[in-house]
């Protein structure tokens, strides 16, 4: 147990917990809403464009991520973000959004569209119709493209260690560094600490969609 009072006691495991969870939340809010605006808009297009577009979107789970990592190493040079908050959290979002236009699009496929055509009809807007129609239908899609989002952005490192030097130390950095340069056992509790926040992250969800299941 002494390597968990380490952990804790630990400023730089503390750090590098809270900038994984700082950039994770940001990663997970900002994908959820590209992701989920661009599977609506996907969904009302419909059409061979749409679809090639929605091609291009899926792309970054295609490519491998050290390919990705090196793009973004190149292009955020001139950007002047390499190695920062703002750069760490734009790569990871663009990693992280087909993962919401996924989860969305499949909870649009059960989507009733005369729903939508109720509340047009009934002279709601399109931003209305969106607010209060669509999404409440599709939240269990877009509840899972965010938890999605997050665990993506919290367990990342090849795209980390290409774009983060100094300034941003997140927790999948650290525990490369202490298995690969001076082996820290710390590096066990802090796994053992990761498996148990995702495991707790998915029966929370879990429970969220069956509690909603037997309201409905």
């Amino acid at each position: 147990m002494r390597h968990f009072e380490t952990l804790i006691n630990s400023s730089q495991w503390i750090s590098s917990f809270f900038q994984s969870a700082t950039i994770a939340g940001a990663t997970a809010l900002l994908s959820t809403i590209f992701g989920t605006l661009c599977a609506v808009g996907l969904w009302r297009v419909s059409s061979k464009m749409g679809e090639t577009v929605r091609a291009f979107l899926l792309l970054p789970l295609i490519i491998p991520q050290i390919i990705s990592a090196m793009a973004f190493y190149h292009l955020w040079i001139p950007l002047g973000i390499l190695d920062s908050y703002p750069g760490l959290i734009l790569a990871h979002t663009i990693l992280a959004t087909p993962m919401v236009l996924i989860t969305v699009s499949a909870s649009l496929a059960n989507f009733d569209p005369k729903l939508e055509q109720a509340s047009r009809n009934l002279g709601a807007s399109t931003m209305t119709t969106l607010w209060m129609v669509i999404l409440p239908s599709i939240k269990p899609g877009v509840w899972a493209g965010a938890l999605f989002a997050f665990i993506l952005s919290w367990d990342e490192i090849v795209v980390t260690l290409f774009i983060s030097r100094f300034s941003v130390y997140t927790l999948p950095r650290r525990m490369w560094n202490g298995i690969r340069e001076n082996t820290d056992p710390t590096v066990a509790s802090a796994a053992v600490v990761l498996i148990v926040l995702t495991a707790l992250a998915f029966v929370s969800y879990e429970l969220i969609i069956r509690k909603r299941q037997r309201s409905a």
